[in-house]
């Protein structure tokens, strides 16, 4: 029983020291919070006329970028919002749709049925990365990145419309001290 007693208070002093040694905190995504977009941008996918596009193309750019598939229900709703999104929003953030590993015929007919095709950017992701980069295991999944390439909001599942407008603007005016 007392060896138990050691073990567990030894066990306990390691924790302390591993919290305190990064700085307090358990969420080590804070530290690495500037790196986000570093680690999307190398990602090359393809827009619906066969051009490579790289997200770093986007650098210092509010973006708005949704996985989505075919198969996937709660898409079918957000897709439209998200064209209107980009709509509304203009060139004050870029919305970004990436196909989950679905062949163009697909994923364009797709877009193409719910008449938004011409309406925001639509990329295919054949090896499914951007899915992976965000350790995805939900659908949909969203995620708002500001100027400074942070990840100010990482949305697993469907959201509406009013909870799209309410994270872009805090994108757009991440550093944004008048408010």
């Amino acid at each position: 029983m007392k060896k138990i007693i050691i073990i567990g208070i030894g066990i306990l002093i390691i924790g302390i020291w591993f919290f305190i040694g990064s700085g307090g905190s358990s969420d080590t995504s804070i530290k690495t919070k500037v790196n986000d977009f570093d680690r999307l941008a190398s990602l090359s996918l393809i827009d619906y006329r066969g051009n490579v596009v790289s997200l770093e193309k986007f650098r210092g750019t509010p973006l708005v970028v949704n996985s989505w598939a075919v198969w996937c229900p709660f898409c079918r709703q957000e897709l439209p919002d998200f064209a209107e999104l980009q709509k509304e929003f203009d060139e004050r953030v870029v919305v970004i749709a990436i196909d989950r590993q679905e062949p163009l015929e697909k994923a364009k007919g797709y877009t193409d049925e719910l008449g938004i095709t011409d309406n925001m950017l639509f990329l295919l992701d054949s090896d499914d990365s951007f899915y992976k980069s965000l350790g995805g295991f939900s659908m949909p999944e969203t995620v708002f990145i500001n100027r400074e390439g942070e990840i100010v909001v990482h949305k697993r599942g469907p959201m509406d419309l009013n909870e799209m407008r309410e994270h872009a603007n805090k994108i757009i005016h991440a550093n944004d001290t008048s408010l």
